[in-house]
């Protein structure tokens, strides 16, 4: 559960929330033998929790407003200038992302339509996982490896793709330590990672895509209709103006006209 508040004040931002660990989706030990219950709840209830916890240090006290994780995440990229909260709730973000992205008995293989870009971008799906591992092994230091749509995003420390503002998030693997690292990500992509969680993800941003894509077409229609018609409104604009002028000199023609007749009594 979530209790998130935010307000923003003219050019500055002020964020304020009280988020609470979240729990995973499976129980902690149903990764077993893959990733071990003491590991899951080492990293979980010190680097998580960490994440969590300094988060609420970071925005305690300010003027409140809902928002939700993924709004902090945002604000506090601040447009590429990252204002002091946003490593810990990107990386507070990231850990339930990655959570998300595993289940049980999982690893396997894609389908669908997943498979067939995956296949289109890659060449094969086993091409991919060479490269998805070779990008999380060479990751310097502790860090993420994404599966994005569109485009390529390379950046250290928590920086994840939602700071643009799409929705293009596949797949992510996180390794909790340096130690064994191609080990730990063969394992995640093999037993490990939920291709079922990462198609959902796609149909998504497929459809946010599309809805994108009509509402830019829809904006530069607008665009384009308004630069043909501005003349025509301008033209339009200056003959009535001219014609108001126009009725009203012969207005005052006729009211001259009536004044020097014999019927005074029109204008009482």
């Amino acid at each position: 559960m979530l209790q998130r508040q935010c307000t923003r004040k003219a050019d500055a931002v002020t964020v304020t929330a009280t988020f609470e660990l979240k729990p995973p989706p499976y129980p902690m030990d149903d990764l077993e033998p893959h990733l071990s219950k003491d590991t899951f709840e080492y990293h979980r209830g010190k680097h998580h929790r960490a994440y969590v916890d300094n988060l609420n240090k970071q925005i305690d006290g300010a003027e409140r407003d809902d928002m939700s994780l993924d709004d902090v995440v945002l604000v506090t990229y601040n447009k590429g200038g990252p204002l002091p909260a946003f490593n810990n709730a990107a990386q507070a973000w990231n850990h339930e992302f990655f959570l998300e992205s595993m289940k049980p008995g999982g690893g396997g293989k894609a389908s669908g339509d997943l498979l067939q870009l995956i296949e289109r971008d890659f060449g094969c799906f086993d091409r991919f996982v060479q490269e998805f591992k070779s990008a999380a092994a060479a990751q310097f230091g502790s860090g993420w490896a994404w599966l994005i749509r569109k485009v390529d995003l390379d950046a250290g420390n928590a920086v994840n793709p939602r700071p643009s503002e799409e929705d293009k998030k596949l797949v992510v693997v996180k390794s909790p330590s340096a130690n064994r690292r191609p080990d730990y990500t063969s394992t995640s992509m093999e037993k490990l990672v939920s291709w079922d969680v990462v198609s959902a993800r796609h149909e998504v941003a497929e459809a946010r895509a599309a809805e994108r894509e009509i509402e830019e077409a829809r904006k530069k229609k607008e665009e384009l209709l308004d630069k043909k018609n501005l003349p025509r409104f301008s033209w339009m604009r200056q003959m009535m103006i001219l014609r108001l002028i126009t009725l009203e000199c012969f207005a005052v023609k006729i009211c001259r006209k009536f004044r020097g007749s014999a019927h005074p009594s029109f204008f009482h």
